[in-house]
């Protein structure tokens, strides 16, 4: 499975949405997710990808699309 295809599934079983045709959306600024689904999405993917986000270090304007989480998910992949 494609690292788009796992983070779209991620983000859709975190927030309940289907990112599949918005990779551009806003999740921040649009209420789509908070500190708590934040947290969420970041253990799912530190679980699946093998890497450590520390929430410390997370910066929401580095995170906050689709297409961000997929660059951030392809750049800890290499």
């Amino acid at each position: 499975m494609d690292i788009q295809k796992q983070i779209v599934e991620i983000l859709n079983d975190v927030t309940g949405e289907d990112f599949s045709d918005k990779m551009d959306q806003e999740l921040y600024e649009s209420g789509i997710m908070d500190s708590m689904s934040t947290v969420q999405m970041l253990l799912t993917l530190q679980e699946t990808f093998d890497i450590t986000v520390p929430v410390s270090e997370f910066n929401r304007d580095d995170w906050n699309t689709p297409n961000k989480l997929v660059e951030q998910g392809e750049e800890t992949a290499r």
